[in-house]
């Protein structure tokens, strides 16, 4: 299992949301407070972010836990950014290890992150991977359920769907072909979609500030709003909406 959260509004320091919150996601990969399934998240982390005037967004993954990484505290502290994903892995038994299974994974302009698992992987999904072509299957950027689902969502981005149209295109998939968690994260650095399907979600507004989206809430304010399992989840300048699945 996994933790993420994503970030859309005025520019910010990565650190307010992820580190010096009292259960910020940083202290999510060692003390979750609502993760169902694992009880650590040490298998990799990763941050994403845009800059101003640069709709590619750039990235930092490392394959360790977010709490060895000496630089992690610096490039949190002195970033801002309008718009992030991050990050904390714990891997799927038979996935891949390593940066590049590590999300938020990257492609032209998206940021995507997997919080859940498919059974049967990697054995029993050979019908759920031939919905790829053959091209795309090959592109995949790593060996992990993650990496399957990224690219079920580009191949559905690439054809002009919309953050969320892709996201529960995807999910209906996923769904028809196994079970499992499939809490998807998507973002282009302008809006946000989300699902939550079999496992936490949650979303926030900071006021004159934007919105934060997270499997668990970095603490106890009472602004925070569980979102029901099996939803859509969209934000944007217009606001949240939440729509089953």
């Amino acid at each position: 299992m996994c933790r993420h959260l994503a970030y859309l509004g005025e520019p910010l320091a990565p650190r307010e949301l992820l580190v010096e919150p009292p259960s910020g996601l940083h202290r999510q990969s060692w003390t979750p407070r609502m993760q169902q399934y694992g009880t650590v998240n040490a298998d990799g982390f990763g941050l994403g972010w845009y800059a101003d005037g640069d709709e590619v967004p750039a990235r930092y993954r490392r394959a360790g836990p977010i709490w060895a990484d000496a630089s992690f505290a610096d490039l949190a502290r002195v970033i801002r950014t309008r718009a992030l994903v991050a990050a904390v892995r714990s891997a799927t038994e038979g996935c891949a290890a390593g940066e590049e299974a590590a999300a938020p994974f990257a492609a032209g302009g998206w940021l995507f992150s997997h919080n859940g698992a498919l059974a049967g992987w990697p054995e029993r999904l050979d019908a759920l991977a031939g919905l790829l072509p053959p091209a795309e299957l090959l592109e995949l950027v790593a060996r992990t359920d993650s990496a399957l689902l990224w690219g079920l969502v580009q191949h559905r981005l690439r054809a002009g769907a919309g953050l969320g149209e892709a996201l529960a295109g995807t999910v209906a998939d996923a769904a028809g072909h196994t079970t499992g968690r499939f809490n998807l994260l998507l973002t282009d650095g302008r809006a946000l979609a989300a699902t939550a399907w079999g496992d936490t979600l949650h979303h926030r507004s900071l006021p004159g500030r934007g919105v934060v989206v997270a499997s668990e809430p970095y603490d106890d304010h009472p602004d925070w709003t569980a979102v029901p399992d099996r939803s859509l989840l969209l934000a944007g300048p217009d606001g949240i909406t939440v729509t089953p699945l």
